[in-house]
């Protein structure tokens, strides 16, 4: 399995002979160049979405549709997507669990926002997720943007996932301290990868604080575009 950061909250995953790309933002994304756009989707099985900020949710319809590839999320967003847009979709929800070829995603809560802006305005594109998918003996905790939740009890404890991907840019999500509170109280990982963060000032630009708080786990301080293999 391996695990490739395309900045901010976007990654790439390459497993089982799939590729997923988890919320993948090329337009506008500071931390990925132009150049690098082609290579991060490439081959591409399937999209994932979290929630619908513009910042996860701009690209995903134009890559649907020229890589034409399913996009996984939702059930009432991808029944419409599926509709008015004439795209394949996946479409589950908080509980639910889908078999992409032989890798078992499981849809579980976030604790964020989800909406987009339309010339009518705001709107809510169903509710912020995150994932849990398993693969190669493995179980990989995406976190989607969110915050400490009491629901990461019962998550850990019933998924048991090894590899945590980590929101912990903070102002917008946990931040690092609060990552590292959350992966040491409700989980049990063997490596953690942060992210959404660094992206633009504002957000934490280190990841240090989670790795002094974690003492014992691999923090892997993600770079874009290189593999992570686990």
């Amino acid at each position: 399995m391996d695990i490739i950061w395309l900045g901010h909250g976007s990654f790439r995953i390459e497993t089982e002979g799939q590729v997923l790309l988890i919320d993948p933002w090329l337009t506008g994304n500071p931390s990925l160049t132009e150049d690098q756009h082609d290579a991060a989707v490439a081959g591409a099985t399937h999209i994932l979405l979290t929630h619908t900020h513009f910042d996860h949710v701009v690209d995903i319809l134009p890559l649907a549709k020229h890589l034409n590839v399913p996009v996984v999320g939702q059930y009432d967003l991808m029944g419409y997507w599926a509709e008015s847009e004439e795209i394949d979709t996946i479409g589950f929800n908080k509980g639910g669990t889908v078999d992409l070829n032989g890798i078992k995603v499981s849809m579980v809560p976030a604790s964020h926002s989800s909406t987009f802006t339309t010339p009518d305005g705001l709107r809510t594109g169903g509710t912020e997720v995150g994932f849990m998918i398993a693969a190669e003996e493995r179980m990989v905790y995406v976190s989607g943007d969110t915050d400490i939740m009491a629901d990461m009890e019962w998550m850990g404890d019933y998924y048991k996932p090894d590899i945590g991907i980590l929101s912990a840019g903070g102002h917008f999500t946990m931040d690092m301290n609060g990552a590292a509170y959350a992966a040491k109280r409700y989980f049990d990982f063997k490596a953690v990868i942060p992210c959404h963060y660094q992206t633009f000032p504002i957000l934490e630009q280190s990841a240090q604080t989670l790795i002094e708080g974690l003492p014992g786990v691999d923090v892997i301080e993600p770079e874009v575009m290189k593999a992570i293999s686990f």
